[in-house]
């Protein structure tokens, strides 16, 4: 559904950075719908009316951040495609703010079933994006048939979170490289072809 431009737009892109400020400083749970609205500079009732609650918000922040996102790489190779993942998501987990964030979307998620499900949507938003990197890999013989994009995918960032969620070790372009570079191997090896493509070709 096309979004509403003009003033709407505006409202909510005020809104949904004040939210941001709201679940960085205290989470799903301190989120209030009054202070969101005198940050965002707009009228209690405003917020109150489209939105409602404070899940709600988190949902239609992760909404606009997937429409928001840059788009995939079309480096020509898989091992360029996944090091441009890899890296962008090695900048945006480094970024202080939006680390910050995205800690506090996770957590929020872990308590909030509203919250998990738009989390879920967002990376699978973000993962069907970049899923033609594999199946043009595929394509051109780079890795096996029925290769899982989004296992490549999840084995590509699940490091880069690891690190943000823990904070053991340094989000950098060389942890994004690392990342990419063992993802790459094991989508060599075969380790991400899926189970149905493994039953057909032992039949």
């Amino acid at each position: 559904m096309q979004r509403p431009g003009g003033r709407t737009a505006r409202v909510r892109a005020q809104v949904l950075r004040a939210v941001e400020d709201e679940l960085i400083e205290h989470g799903l749970a301190g989120i209030q719908l009054g202070r969101v609205a005198r940050r965002a500079g707009v009228g209690r009732s405003t917020v109150y009316r489209r939105w409602g609650g404070g899940a709600a918000l988190v949902a239609d922040l992760l909404e606009s951040m997937a429409a928001t996102s840059l788009p995939r790489a079309r480096t020509g190779s898989l091992a360029g495609d996944l090091a441009a993942n890899a890296r962008l998501v090695g900048r945006t987990l480094a970024d202080p703010r939006q680390g910050a964030l995205f800690r506090a979307v996770i957590s929020a998620a872990e308590v909030d079933r509203a919250a998990a499900r738009a989390l879920s949507t967002f990376y699978a938003i973000r993962i069907a994006e970049w899923a033609p990197c594999v199946t043009e890999a595929v394509e051109r013989g780079e890795v096996p048939a029925g290769t899982d994009p989004e296992e490549v995918f999840r084995a590509v960032s699940a490091p880069l979170y690891h690190r943000l969620i823990t904070g053991l070790g340094t989000i950098d372009r060389a942890a994004a490289d690392r990342a990419a570079a063992t993802a790459l191997a094991a989508a060599r090896a075969g380790v991400f072809v899926s189970d149905a493509e493994t039953r057909d070709e032992s039949e």
